[in-house]
């Protein structure tokens, strides 16, 4: 069998696809969580064998969203329209206050689901 069959249809070998609909989505949250926020940073992350580009949105609080781009240079000119600024993800890492967050609500989680 070849690898071709796994493939999305109409992408070719290393090319990532994400419909117009969905990024225009994808966009209009992201547009809307860093307007909503303050101190909003974006992360982009490489597309990978499994995932497609995508882009980070974090705020001063550590809160986060992700959605998937077309690409790295969607991402950055997409941070660049809202003002923000962009990092690759891939060099810098991600910010200390996204991992606090998230563990606030692994431990938010926990405590309702003890007796």
């Amino acid at each position: 069998m070849s690898v071709a069959v796994f493939r999305r249809r109409g992408a070719r070998a290393g090319e990532g696809r994400v419909d117009g609909r969905v990024y225009r989505d994808g966009e209009e949250h992201l547009t809307r969580f860093a307007r909503t926020r303050t101190g909003v940073e974006a992360f982009v992350e490489p597309r990978t064998a499994v995932t497609d580009t995508t882009i980070v949105l974090v705020a001063a609080s550590g809160e986060w969203t992700r959605r998937r781009v077309p690409g790295p240079q969607a991402a950055h000119q997409l941070a660049h329209r809202l003002g923000i600024p962009a990092y690759d993800a891939a060099v810098v890492g991600y910010p200390q206050r996204m991992r606090d967050w998230n563990s606030r609500l692994a431990a938010e989680a926990r405590a309702r689901r003890e007796p």
